[in-house]
């Protein structure tokens, strides 16, 4: 590189320091804004100045200049712990937050001269974002409880110290297994129990009927279902609300099962949205209808959805259950050919959509076109949407359950008619 050009790469870059600076620096400024002139150690100026020096030691780092690239970044730093134990000290406030602010600016000012310039400037925009949102972030520190805490401890264990480390290639009968999918599928079952259980926090169990439905779904929609038919005997909530909330529920469904698919058994995705996007819409007209007609009637939220974050014994056994299934449709596959294939994740879907899924995302790379995938998939879900359909009447009767059914067996048909359709 030319001299000329080299000058140029060093101003741009110091210039994304001084960014830096000035990025932190106003969020830092503008909290301390009510406070005495004087009693502030660092401001806008000030990290502005920090982000040049941190990239002034960087260059220096870069030319060789090694020991006063350290003294000058060793010196500003020092400066900064002064300055913030003497205002501690003459304020009786003990807070870290601008210190660590400081000293990072610092940092990511050198790390942007030092050829990692737009990794330190998404650096400092996120720094920036985490010191603004400090009454946010105490107000969920104030909401949660200790039950929260372990179950996000125990999510990251499970997600961020065992999935990664886990071996990523196919072992066991039929080469069936690979340890790091399976693993994966623990991982997003948990995720969406988490899911369920926070968004149940938020926005509360007594909300209304339509609220736990959905909320509910991302757990089992089959069981929302059955506990929201069971209600049609009590009398305490009107058919129609009720109906609407079994379509809910099939709606949220669908989503919920398209997302798994995008991230399970990516390859059938876009055929499988195809298929089940109509059927997913039909649900949620109904839903929106049978509301309409149910404005006014009297709801209660029954208990849908676990109290306990962080089922991990049930997902575990899922996993084991997807194990065992992955052995037996390749053995199906083998002796019976995609007849056999077809035939056993479609009876899948009376038990668990997830399990289907997850079956096919664990099939070798060119076992099924994409087309073939989510015309696959889609088979399992009409049968769970069917075995849904048929557990309403049995578990509210029949007098009362057909009604309720009918949004069920409305979005169940349009499934057929998208598989004809798309030919």
């Amino acid at each position: 590189m030319t001299g000329t050009g080299l000058s140029a790469t060093i101003l741009r870059d110091l210039a994304v320091a001084l960014a830096i600076g000035l990025l932190v620096g106003v969020e830092r400024g503008w909290r301390q804004r009510r406070e005495p002139e004087g009693s502030r150690v660092a401001g806008l100026r000030t990290f502005a100045l920090l982000g040049l020096a941190g990239g002034a030691a960087g260059v220096l780092a870069a030319q060789g200049q090694a020991l006063f690239a350290a003294v000058l970044a060793a010196a500003a730093a020092a400066l900064m712990v002064i300055g913030y134990n003497r205002s501690a000290e003459a304020s009786g406030r003990v807070d870290a937050t601008t210190a660590m602010a400081a000293l990072l600016t610092l940092g990511l000012g050198g790390l942007a001269t030092s050829g990692y310039a737009a990794a330190a400037l998404a650096a400092a925009a996120v720094t920036t974002l985490i010191l603004s949102l400090r009454q946010e972030l105490h107000g969920l520190l104030r909401g949660l409880t200790a039950t929260d805490i372990k179950a996000v401890a125990r999510f990251a264990i499970i997600a961020g110290a065992i999935w990664p480390l886990l071996p990523d290639r196919a072992m066991g009968p039929y080469a069936a297994w690979n340890p790091r999918d399976l693993w994966l599928v623990v991982v997003v079952v948990t995720g969406l129990s988490f899911a369920g259980y926070a968004a149940n926090r938020r926005l509360g169990a007594t909300r209304g009927t339509l609220a736990t439905a959905a909320i509910g779904a991302i757990y089992s929609s089959t069981a929302v279902t059955v506990a929201l038919a069971r209600q049609l005997r009590t009398g305490d909530t009107a058919p129609a609300l009720l109906a609407s909330g079994i379509a809910v529920a099939s709606a949220v469904m669908y989503l919920r099962m398209l997302l798994l698919t995008a991230v399970l058994a990516p390859v059938a995705v876009v055929q499988l949205a195809l298929i089940t996007g109509p059927a997913a819409l039909v649900a949620m007209l109904l839903a929106g209808w049978s509301l309409h007609r149910s404005r006014g009637a009297r709801a209660t939220a029954p208990a849908l959805v676990s109290r306990n974050p962080f089922e991990l014994l049930p997902a575990l056994g899922f996993a084991l259950f997807i194990a065992v299934l992955a052995v037996a449709v390749r053995w199906a596959q083998g002796r019976f050919g995609d007849a056999g294939l077809a035939a056993l994740i479609t009876l899948t879907g009376a038990m668990d959509v997830d399990a289907a899924i997850v079956t096919v995302g664990g099939l070798a790379p060119g076992t099924l076109s994409p087309q073939r995938a989510g015309t696959l998939l889609s088979l399992p879900v009409l049968i769970n949407m069917l075995v849904k359909t048929a557990a309403v009447p049995a578990s509210a009767g029949w007098r009362q359950g057909w009604r309720v059914a009918l949004p069920l067996l409305a979005s169940a048909a349009a499934i057929p008619v998208m598989l004809f359709v798309l030919g």
